[in-house]
């Protein structure tokens, strides 16, 4: 039997509130009543004729990127020490020749193009005038060969949510969206293979794959905007990373457009194909800078029966390390995610976000998300780890949930902490993978180090990945922040022989840190891929690798 106490949690209810699902800013969503101007009026024609190259920067027009009074997002090329490449600038003559590829799909009206231009979290802006919509990969194989003949940049984009600034552009890249490509070409219900377009979100495919009996075997705070080739090209981990693993396993094959046009096909159905190099694994976390994406097969997992959450307080880190110890234990094959947050996380959901504590302040919280095919079964291995927990003093407090209200309410306190960093003024954000019980440690030390400097010193994330989210806030950007922030953060985490990004990607802003977890010959041979893949570099420029000399 149950200790009182324990019972008592068990019995508890998450409060009843409305759960808002955060609405992240999605790049690539308009109305069909959206005008297109006119090109001329939009783009300034390059001196000389038509189809002129121009290799001069070009004058990047300030357009508001905020709503009315808010603060308008530096230019990425102001902000940071970043040079144009001779890359051409798109003419009348181009936007002639996407408008036959694509008729009634070249976008160029500056409030759309203001919102793509910017990431979510608003810290990096680019200035492209052009934004071209394909439906399909023979669509995006005729923009791609045509770029790679004129020498123009161009920068892939699926839902815009990335943390690193690589679904923008740096200077005038032409922002190729993939939105509508959002058709699931096949789903077999036997081996829960589900083969897609890359512009499918998340949630969507989530709700589809369960309809059926299965669950998509990621699963992010973005899902509701998120696209599933983004998802791919970034290598995203997310909240069932735990129990599924990576996309590097759970992806069966790709469809790939190459710079020059080249549809490379590994659509493959297969678990098994041992037939030379497995050449989809060179574009799963490449960031859209070797091709870009167009179709993805994934295996599904069954959908689990029975699903529990358990959100408990701990005194101290290293309570929140022994917890995971004993769940690994007394929970093994069920247990799906391990997620920790420290009080600072809470109080800026609390404060920012109006959501509700279930338990009492405690210094750290976990979350435990249990997923299997019999309640009963679960429901006494949930059990037995919350009695010993408790007993232990592992767990000072807790509540658990079965129902899916009750289970979105309390995974929205560990899901939202991002959006509610948005709001809490400029966020430098960190993430880092690093041995599980050094994990906390480089928290306490920039608060320290910091001081007054920062607003707000938090760290969160997937415990049971090794992976830290490190955050820290100020009213505006600051560069004497930045400078105290690195090179420092990405050294403290080579110096425990951790990975400076354990799943959000390079992009733009962590790009010149690579060489912290990948030594000079590895360096040089992405280097060589890059080449031989994209030789004009017009795939995501500035992005994922280290500028060469």
């Amino acid at each position: 039997m149950l200790p009182q106490r324990a019972r008592a949690m068990l019995r508890r209810l998450v409060p009843r509130q409305p759960l808002r699902l955060f609405q992240w800013q999605a790049a690539c969503t308009w109305g069909a009543s959206v005008q297109r101007r006119t090109w001329a009026s939009t783009i300034p024609r390059p001196l000389g004729p038509w189809g002129a190259v121009g290799n001069s920067p070009p004058v990047c027009r300030r357009s508001s990127s905020t709503p009315a009074g808010g603060p308008e997002v530096a230019m990425t090329q102001e902000r940071y020490p970043v040079k144009r490449l001779p890359f051409s600038m798109p003419s009348e003559a181009d936007l002639a020749a996407f408008e036959r590829i694509i008729p009634g799909r070249v976008v160029t009206d500056t409030e759309v193009l203001a919102a793509s231009n910017v990431d979510w979290l608003r810290t990096v802006r680019g200035c492209s005038r052009v934004l071209l919509r394909p439906r399909t990969s023979e669509e995006v194989a005729h923009i791609l060969r045509y770029c790679h003949e004129r020498n123009l940049a161009v920068n892939p984009q699926g839902g815009n949510t990335g943390m690193v600034g690589g679904s923008v552009p740096v200077f005038d890249e032409i922002i190729l969206s993939t939105a509508l490509m959002n058709q699931v070409i096949s789903f077999h219900s036997v081996s829960g293979t589900l083969v897609c377009q890359a512009g499918c979100i998340l949630e969507e495919l989530s709700q589809y794959v369960e309809a059926r009996g299965f669950i998509m075997p990621l699963d992010l705070g973005a899902k509701g905007s998120c696209h599933i080739g983004g998802n791919v090209a970034t290598n995203a981990g997310g909240l069932r990373f735990l129990r599924y693993g990576s996309l590097h396993g759970t992806v069966l094959g790709l469809e790939v457009v190459l710079a020059d046009g080249t549809v490379l096909n590994c659509l493959s159905t297969l678990r098994k194909d041992n037939t030379g190099y497995d050449l989809k694994q060179l574009f799963i976390g490449s960031e859209g800078t070797l091709g870009v994406i167009t179709a993805v097969s994934i295996q599904c997992p069954p959908k689990p029966q029975a699903v529990n959450v358990a959100f408990l307080g701990c005194p101290g880190f290293a309570e929140v390390l022994q917890t995971f110890s004993t769940c690994k234990g007394l929970l093994g094959e069920i247990l799906s995610a391990y997620e920790f947050m420290d009080a600072e996380c809470m109080w800026l959901v609390r404060h920012h976000l109006h959501l509700t504590s279930p338990v009492q302040e405690s210094p750290f919280y976990v979350l435990i998300e249990t997923s299997g095919s019999r309640a009963e079964h679960d429901a006494e291995k949930l059990n037995d780890f919350l009695e010993q927990a408790l007993r232990s003093g592992l767990v000072t407090d807790g509540t658990v949930a079965t129902d899916q209200m009750k289970l979105k309410a309390l995974w929205a306190l560990r899901e939202r902490i991002s959006e509610a960093l948005s709001r809490d003024g400029y966020v430098y954000k960190y993430d880092l993978s690093l041995p599980t019980d050094t994990l906390y440690d480089l928290v306490t030390d920039l608060r320290a180090r910091l001081g007054s400097q920062a607003k707000r010193v938090v760290g969160y994330g997937h415990l049971g990945d090794g992976n830290l989210h490190l955050n820290v806030t100020s009213e505006d950007f600051s560069r004497s922040l930045l400078d105290a922030l690195e090179p420092y953060v990405y050294e403290w985490t080579a110096g425990q022989r951790g990975s400076v990004s354990a799943e959000h990607g390079l992009g733009f802003k962590k790009k010149d840190a690579l060489h912290y977890s990948k030594p000079p010959a590895a360096l040089r041979l992405m280097q060589q891929l890059k080449a031989l893949l994209d030789p004009k570099g017009i795939l995501n420029p500035y992005k994922t690798l280290p500028a060469q000399a």
